[in-house]
């Protein structure tokens, strides 16, 4: 790639990505700018994250509160289309018509008095993750049901309750698929004067076959979990919510939640054929968002990736993250954890990246296995900590030790990684990233050769507009004449 020079003001690059609600976009061929489309690159690539942050001058308290949108881009091999709309939920709808904010989230307060704000709900954003099924796609975001989404047209059906989901039960944006059976785990957090943790098991198609709930002591926050072989493991941060201020408004949730680090980390081991209690343990504190995978040794030990963070200044990050100003430096590191699985006790940890990294994932076809590579987005080398989103992505290699970091310019921030096996060779992959260029003001399709991470680009697409900075992702692989 030719050299480009820097924009002045570089800590600042990264935020015409953000400032300014996205546009959506129809069905629209996508320009190849350099490069070819691998022949058996053929499926979608689906993202969501927060799309619209603003509503005339009023900005939402939190990166996790903007409107979700959706990203399809589809690829047969030869060309590609990709399309760009926004998750029409009910939220949505209701301040698109009025102009103006009306709900809470997060980390935002509902607008006005806090006598006005009695009885108005938090705001199903939907704009966290996406899951394909075989009939649709699921928008994501923890704090309430799904959204329905047309596969091809993107096109909103509505909520969603899986055939089994109670109205105040949560379902959180990181679901694990069994590679073998196509079945489906996943959880959800009901807070209240008792907080249960709610686990479910899903066939293909997402409808819930079985559930099974767990006292939790206080109001924790849990963003994620990881499969490993026969077991579901949840590790509970030392991070605990005031409730009477979030119900009476006075509070945003975010702003409730308070450190501990006395309370140490809580484990969670479920067996997931039964959804039963296998064992509870302790460890130090520490706070996770995001696993990579878990997998159980010959010997029956758990071995699991997370990035860990020594407190819960991530949140403070994120939270400055929508105003385009931050300061706060919050690093979270790859981690390994040996886990006795009948007593719960961590055997031992390993820091394996220490460098902040964040959105660990693998293979999808080895989730819950044995697995050789993690894929991450890392920090830009030579920036300081907290000044700038993730800029970089990479691959550990656990069998070699070795980390291969892909080359992205100045100015230029990628999503996270996705793994896309290559359907006319099992053996052969490719890493899909979005990225912002922000000496172009423009958003493009990266496609690397997995196994050649640390080079150009195999084929850079054009997308007609801007994607918003956002958080996860998936390849949906299938056949397309």
């Amino acid at each position: 790639m030719k050299s480009i020079s820097k924009p002045e003001n570089r800590e600042k690059s990264w935020a015409g990505a953000i400032a300014s609600p996205a546009q959506e976009f129809p069905a629209t061929p996508l320009k190849t700018i350099t490069g070819t489309i691998p022949p058996g690159l053929r499926g979608t690539l689906y993202r969501n994250g927060p799309a619209r942050l603003t509503r005339g001058e009023n900005r939402v308290g939190h990166w996790f509160d903007g409107d979700g949108a959706i990203l399809g881009v589809h690829l047969n091999g030869r060309d590609s289309h990709a399309l760009y709309r926004y998750v029409q939920t009910a939220g949505y709808q209701a301040e698109e018509a009025e102009g103006r904010l009306q709900f809470g989230g997060y980390g935002t307060l509902p607008p006005g008095p806090f006598w006005e704000r009695f009885g108005k709900k938090m705001k199903n954003a939907a704009n966290t993750s996406v899951i394909a099924l075989p009939d649709k796609l699921l928008a994501l975001w923890e704090g309430g049901h799904p959204y329905g989404l047309d596969l091809e047209t993107l096109e909103t059906f509505g909520l969603d309750n899986l055939d089994g989901l109670e109205p105040n039960w949560g379902y959180s944006a990181h679901p694990k698929r069994d590679p073998q059976t196509g079945e489906i785990y996943n959880f959800g957090v009901s807070p209240g004067k008792t907080t249960q943790l709610h686990v479910y098991r899903s066939n293909n198609r997402g409808q819930i076959q079985q559930q099974a709930a767990f006292d939790l002591e206080g109001v924790p926050l849990i963003h994620d979990f990881v499969m490993a072989g026969p077991y579901l493991i949840f590790f509970i941060p030392p991070v605990r919510m005031s409730l009477l201020p979030v119900l009476l408004h006075l509070k945003s949730f975010s702003d409730s939640l308070t450190w501990h680090p006395e309370l140490g980390t809580q484990i969670l081991v479920i067996d997931r054929s039964s959804l039963e209690l296998v064992s509870r343990g302790e460890a130090e504190p520490w706070y996770q968002w995001h696993f990579g995978n878990g997998s159980v040794s010959r010997d029956g030990e758990i071995g699991l990736d997370l990035v860990r963070y020594e407190d819960f200044q991530t949140n403070q990050y994120l939270k400055e993250f929508a105003t385009l100003e931050t300061v706060t430096g919050a690093k979270g590191t790859l981690c390994r954890v040996r886990l006795n699985p009948t007593t719960g006790k961590v055997m031992a940890t390993e820091t394996i990246i220490n460098r902040h990294c964040e959105f660990p994932s693998v293979d999808f076809r080895e989730v819950g296995q044995e697995w050789r590579y993690t894929y991450l987005s890392l920090h830009r080398k030579g920036v300081e900590l907290g000044r700038e989103p993730v800029g970089a992505i990479g691959r550990f290699d656990y069998q070699t030790g070795q980390l291969t970091e892909a080359p992205i310019p100045d100015n230029c921030y990628p999503s996270e990684p996705i793994y896309a096996p290559d359907g006319d060779r099992p053996e052969q992959g490719w890493v899909l990233t979005v990225v912002y260029d922000a000496n172009q003001h423009q958003s493009q399709v990266w496609i690397f050769d997995g196994d050649r991470l640390d080079e150009e680009p195999e084929c850079r697409l054009g997308l007609p507009g801007v994607i918003p900075l956002g958080f996860h992702g998936t390849w949906n692989p299938g056949k397309r004449s």
